[in-house]
């Protein structure tokens, strides 16, 4: 039996994903040791990269590879809206800067939409799990990174109360194992997947230089 689409998706971008969370810019994050401003320069950047990602969702929400992984609930815009506000205030969408991987992700992710739509599946993939999951340790790292007087939010990594959190793993999940796929866009899935990755590696090596900081 060929593995599946999930499967695939985990055990073939498994390198890429450790490569990205052991980057110099995450392993400050993980540590507690960012500063406030990199930290609102990463949300920044995702920002940017939910504004395209979730409006083409929304769009798409109706095609046979998108509709069984479409949560609405999962969306991070308005989240991460609210967490610059709170940390860099109210000019944030025009003070902080863009980088480069940020707005070549946010092309790759409207031309994804105008060429082959269902390769937005493998965006939302890397994208949502990983909130779900290690996102949720990250709330504590980040809630923890500054002192008390210090004003910080994370509803980006507020999906609920933990029973809600394992519900809309288990729902996206559940999603990818219902896609039905042929083996070649299986394969162009797994590929965006990989390319996805490869962008957040170059984004975080970006902000890592941007902001001044380096490894251990």
């Amino acid at each position: 039996m060929s593995p599946s689409l999930a499967e695939r998706l985990k055990t073939e971008t498994r390198a890429l994903h450790t490569a990205a969370e052991r980057s110099a810019f995450m392993g400050v994050l993980l540590r507690g040791r960012m500063e406030r401003p990199a930290y609102c320069a990463l949300l920044r950047n995702l920002h940017a990269i939910y504004a395209v990602l979730e409006p083409a969702l929304e769009r798409q929400a109706q095609h046979p590879v998108i509709a069984p992984v479409y949560q609405p609930a999962l969306w991070r815009t308005p989240a991460l809206e609210h967490d610059l506000r709170v940390m860099h205030g109210p000019g944030w969408f025009g003070e902080l800067p863009l980088q480069p991987a940020a707005l070549d992700y946010s092309k790759r992710l409207s031309e994804t939409e105008a060429a082959q739509p269902a390769l937005l599946l493998s965006h939302a993939y890397v994208r949502y799990l990983g909130d779900l999951s290690g996102g949720q340790m990250l709330s504590g790292i980040v809630a923890n990174s500054w002192s008390a007087g210090d004003a910080c939010a994370v509803a980006f990594y507020d999906f609920g109360d933990a029973a809600r959190t394992r519900e809309l793993t288990q729902a996206f999940r559940a999603g990818l194992g219902a896609v039905e796929a042929r083996p070649s866009l299986v394969d162009a899935l797994v590929d965006e997947a990989k390319l996805a990755f490869g962008l957040h590696q170059r984004l975080f090596d970006e902000l890592a230089i941007d902001c001044g900081l380096s490894g251990p």
